[in-house]
C-alpha cells in the first residue's frame, strides 16, 4: 500500500519516543546496567532484523502485508470466500493474528530449539521501551513465515495487517516500558490490555513466571488458557530480570547474536 513504510515508521517513532520520556520521567526500576550500551545493542537489533526481512524478500515473493493483496487479488482465504464486511473481517483478522502471535510466543518457550533464539529477548538484564525490539534477526524471520502462511489462509484486507502490526509494535513498546503507572490504571487496562507490570512478570529469571504473561497486546488469551500470574513472587523491585546464569555481557551486540549457537 502507498506509504505504507512511511506510517508504520512515523507511529513507531512516535511512540518509541513518548514511551522513553515517559520512563525517564517516572520509571519503575532501577537500572542495573547503563542505558546507553544496552540501547546501542538492542536498538542495532532493529536494524538487522530489518536487513533479514529485506533478505527474506528477496527469498519470498511477498511479505505479510503483500500477502494479503495477493490473497485478495486470487480470492484465497476464508475471508475472501465469505464476503463479510471489512469490519468485521478487519476486528476478527486483528484477533487471529494476535492469538497467533501469543502462540507462536508460547512455543518459543516449549521447543528448545526456538528458546535458544528468543531467549535473546530474554537475556535483557533490564526491560524498558528497547527490550521490545530485542529479538534475534533468526526469530523475526521465522516469525514472519508463519504471519504470511496465516495471511494467505484468512485472506485478511492489507489494511488489516497493517493495523495489527501497528498495534503489535505499540502495546510491546508499551508493555516494556520501564513506566511506574498507578495501580488503578494499571487495574482497569489488565482485563484487556497487557501492561508493564504484567508483562514484566515473564521476564523474570524463574522458570514458573517467565512461563507466563505471554502475551503481546491483549491479555484475554493468557486468562483463557491459565497462563496468567498477576504479580512476581519477590515485588516488581525486588524482582530479579533476564536468566539465571547471564552476567552483563546481554548488552554486548556479538555476545548477543552469539548466544544461540553457545552452549549454554
Amino acid at each position: 500500500m502507498e506509504h505504507e513504510t512511511l506510517i508504520r515508521l512515523s507511529v513507531f517513532l512516535g511512540l518509541f519516543a513518548l514511551f522513553a520520556v515517559a520512563e525517564a520521567m517516572a520509571p519503575r526500576r532501577i537500572r542495573s546496567q547503563s542505558r546507553q550500551r544496552r540501547w546501542l545493542t538492542n536498538v542495532t537489533f532493529t536494524v538487522l532484523n530489518t536487513l533479514a526481512l529485506r533478505a527474506l524478500a528477496l527469498a519470498l515473493p511477498l511479505l505479510a502485508v503483500g500477502a494479503a493483496i495477493d490473497a485478495q487479488a486470487q480470492g484465497w482465504g476464508l475471508f475472501n470466500s465469505l464476503q463479510w464486511p471489512v469490519w468485521v473481517e478487519t476486528v476478527l483478522a486483528v484477533l487471529i493474528l494476535d492469538f497467533a502471535i501469543w502462540a507462536q510466543h508460547l512455543i518459543t518457550h516449549k521447543i528448545p530449539f526456538l528458546w535458544r533464539f528468543h531467549r535473546v529477548h530474554h537475556a535483557d538484564r533490564d526491560i524498558d521501551v528497547t527490550t521490545a525490539i530485542r529479538f534475534h534477526p533468526v526469530e523475526i524471520a521465522f516469525s514472519m513465515l508463519l504471519k504470511i502462511g496465516l495471511v494467505y489462509l484468512m485472506g485478511p484486507t492489507a489494511l488489516a495487517v497493517i493495523l495489527f502490526e501497528i498495534i503489535l509494535n505499540g502495546t510491546a513498546m508499551f508493555n516494556h516500558a520501564n513506566i511506574r503507572l498507578p495501580l488503578t490504571f494499571d487495574r482497569m487496562l489488565r482485563p484487556v490490555l497487557v501492561t508493564p507490570d504484567m508483562h514484566r512478570v515473564h521476564h523474570s529469571i524463574h522458570r514458573a513466571e517467565h512461563d507466563s504473561n505471554y502475551g503481546f497486546s491483549l491479555s484475554i488469551w493468557d486468562r483463557m488458557f491459565g497462563t496468567y500470574i498477576a504479580q512476581p513472587k519477590a515485588g516488581h523491585d525486588d524482582m530479579t530480570i533476564g536468566l539465571q546464569w547471564q552476567d552483563d555481557s546481554p548488552s554486548k551486540l556479538g555476545w548477543s547474536l552469539r548466544l544461540p549457537f553457545s552452549r549454554k
